[in-house]
């Protein structure tokens, strides 16, 4: 079984997920925690070539991204 890095407390919210090997593959990179995104906020506006999109959280635990 192959080990994965130690992460520090920094990193616990990232290192909770356990993807597949392939979702890890096509990504490149291990996920960003949502709360590290939000950074508190329950919306944050994302630009994305000369589009902007709204990733909101909802009361529930969801996310919902709108253009």
């Amino acid at each position: 079984m192959e080990q994965r890095p130690h992460h520090d407390e920094s990193d616990a919210a990232d290192a909770a997920f356990d993807l597949p090997e392939t979702a890890l593959a096509r990504c490149g990179e291990q996920p960003i925690a949502s709360e590290k995104l939000l950074q508190g906020r329950s919306c944050v506006m994302i630009r994305h070539g000369d589009a902007l999109y709204a990733l909101r959280a909802t009361r529930a635990g969801k996310l919902i991204l709108t253009k």
